[in-house]
């Protein structure tokens, strides 16, 4: 493999330090879905910020490396519980998901599995259903399979193809149903919980990578930001194919979200071309360091 992606990561909270190391171990796209704060935020324009900086500040920092950054915008669903707040931010979505850089509403779906939770699922589906915007989902970290089975249901009932719906935070207990329904089941890869990568390779070994798709989502708790390149080795040692490598840690990510052009472009050109001159509203990257200028590659 030439690079990978990373399509489940959230870069605000990681250091610059971070984007070299990604881009040294060959990650060459990224996205970053809205993600809460790890404290309730307080007014709307704390999110209306927020989300300014995925399309902003965090896309210009990533090419400052070489990585091709997208985001994904939605209400976490730890905060849709919130509802003053919540409806406040439904109707602020539709101003941001018309953005270039946005290529999913998200991450979206259920924490505690609440009425509010649901109420505020469904309205954004709904959203991505009227823009046309694929959707990344958010499984809940307790109750797992059940709240998988019923955001799927949901899912149905809002009439949206599978094939523009990817189901996050799999674990052996809900794989099968999720690819028995269609879904492009993807997998958070952490240190010591939910999925390691030993695990992620002994499920493409049962089940193929047709469908499936390995990411980070590393954020501001204990977490790898390469995992990906850190699993694809493990999987290369473990036997898995260059096919399914491929498939699980970069193509499949990129089909999801409608990026599928982007590979091709990729493959022909490599890397962006760095130039850590440019400025960002007047602020750079640097700290006095000489700046790097590099072709793409």
């Amino acid at each position: 493999m030439n690079f990978f992606v990373d399509p489940h990561i959230h870069m605000s909270s990681r250091t610059t330090d971070d984007y070299v190391a990604m881009s040294q171990a060959g990650i060459a796209v990224i996205i970053e879905p809205a993600f809460w704060l790890g404290q309730p935020r307080t007014s709307i324009g704390t999110f209306i910020d927020y989300y300014s900086s995925l399309l902003g500040w965090e896309r210009f920092r990533a090419s400052q490396y070489g990585i091709r950054h997208f985001c994904a915008i939605g209400l976490n669903s730890k905060e849709s519980n919130n509802q003053k707040l919540a409806e406040e931010v439904i109707e602020i979505l539709p101003k941001f998901l018309i953005k270039e850089g946005v290529v999913a509403v998200g991450e979206i779906g259920f924490d505690e599995q609440t009425q509010l939770e649901e109420r505020f699922l469904q309205e954004q589906l709904s959203l991505a259903k009227e823009f046309n915007l694929p959707v990344m989902i958010h499984t809940p970290h307790r109750n797992k399979l059940k709240g998988t089975l019923r955001t799927m249901d949901l899912i149905q009932e809002h009439g949206i193809d599978v094939d523009k719906v990817v189901i996050d935070h799999n674990t052996e207990q809900t794989v099968e149903a999720v690819l028995e329904r269609g879904y492009w089941a993807a997998f958070t890869i952490y240190p010591e919980t939910k999925m390691d990568s030993e695990r992620m390779a002994r499920i493409v070994a049962e089940y193929g990578a047709d469908r499936v798709i390995v990411d980070s989502s590393a954020d501001w708790g204990y977490s790898d930001p390469l995992a990906v390149p850190r699993t694809a080795m493990l999987m290369q040692k473990m036997g898995i194919s260059q096919e399914q490598i491929y498939l699980s840690c970069c193509k499949n990510a990129l089909m999801a979200y409608g990026l599928n052009t982007l590979l091709s472009e990729i493959e022909v050109s490599g890397a962006l071309a760095v130039d850590q001159r440019n400025m960002y509203e007047n602020n750079s990257v640097l700290r006095g360091q000489q700046p790097r200028i590099e072709e793409s590659r």
